[in-house]
């Protein structure tokens, strides 16, 4: 499929509320401003999200404003023994309050309750993150501070529209950011080392549709010592424009057409423990993957609902970069979700 490359700057959305130029860039070109949106306040979702992984263990960062519930999340995983705990906190109506900034390169994040405190912050050409949730583990608190370096030249970002007039979705994904730090959580601690731990940031801002389903899947690491990981993902607006399909390698952006998730299923149930399929129309992205660990969230709440399956695990197969070159790939440590909402 074409797809069309943003290579100038300009504003996201134009009088109507919609996309000027929908599309990919490897930065952030196009100026997010919530004063230029015209859906209400209650429709507007902004979200940071962090995960930083060693392949061995991981801790998970969310700050959020879902316009009329604000959500803050911490999780911890242990791949190697095969459990995770995320505890979240909400609150009623935030509608912007939260001021989540409107790049993804400046301004900082704070957030605060009776039981916990997470903030994002810029210092000195890194970020930090620092955070605390009361009663995680074993009547232990969660503390952490992370620190991030390193960030690559080229990041993933595009600028998706929904068909429906004013809605839409504007994403950055960092993948490969160098981490070093440590959560303590339940009497333990765990660091993490910037040669074996990365980070990847999703951040989200836009107008969503009541109802939709998205697949994404992400890595970050090491391949035969050059810094190499992935974002692939689909399922909502109109991507007629672009994909958010894109390797990375040694700092370089690398663009894939359409990559699509094929999910084993046990009669008309999904089977997300059994092994999965990655396979991309233009040859380059082909991979199978093998679960270890579901990180599985279910609510209902009749007029809201969102089921989430975030699966870790390790791929092993091929991917081909922009010139060609062909890497091997074996075992190497990721996850993929597939999380239906209605919101």
């Amino acid at each position: 499929m074409n797809q069309r490359e943003i290579t100038v700057n300009g504003p996201l959305l134009n009088r109507s509320g919609d996309i000027a130029e929908p599309g990919y860039a490897k930065r952030p070109l196009q100026e997010y401003r919530r004063a230029d949106i015209k859906a209400g306040k209650a429709r507007i979702k902004e979200w940071d999200y962090y995960l930083i992984s060693n392949g061995r263990f991981a801790v998970a960062l969310t700050v959020a404003d879902n316009g009329y519930m604000g959500f803050d999340s911490v999780s911890l995983l242990n791949f190697e023994e095969g459990w995770e705990k995320t505890v979240s906190r909400m609150s009623l109506m935030p509608m912007g309050k939260r001021k989540l900034p409107e790049s993804s390169a400046a301004g900082d994040i704070s957030v605060r309750g009776k039981s916990h405190a997470i903030s994002f912050t810029h210092e000195d050409g890194r970020r930090v993150l620092r955070f605390r949730m009361d009663n995680f583990l074993d009547g232990f608190p969660a503390t952490g501070r992370i620190i991030l370096s390193d960030e690559p030249e080229d990041s993933m970002v595009v600028a998706t529209p929904f068909n429906k007039a004013g809605h839409f979705y504007y994403n950055q994904k960092i993948n490969c950011i160098r981490a070093q730090g440590y959560v303590a959580a339940g009497g333990k601690a765990f660091s993490f080392s910037p040669d074996t731990a990365f980070a990847v940031l999703d951040w989200g801002r836009g107008v969503w549709t009541y109802e939709n389903t998205w697949y994404w899947s992400s890595a970050s690491g090491v391949l035969d010592g050059v810094p190499f990981g992935w974002n692939l993902g689909y399922g909502f607006g109109d991507t007629s424009a672009a994909t958010e399909n894109m390797l990375f390698y040694n700092g370089k952006a690398h663009k894939l057409s359409r990559v699509s998730f094929g999910i084993p299923r046990r009669g008309r149930q999904y089977d997300y423990m059994a092994p999965w399929t990655f396979s991309s129309d233009d040859g380059r992205f082909e991979m199978s993957f093998v679960p270890i660990l579901d990180r599985a969230s279910r609510s209902n709440l009749l007029i809201l609902k969102s089921d989430q399956h975030q699966v870790f695990g390790r791929f092993t197969g091929s991917a081909v970069l922009d010139d060609g070159t062909r890497l091997t790939v074996k075992d190497f440590h990721g996850f993929a979700e597939r999380v239906e909402n209605r919101w």
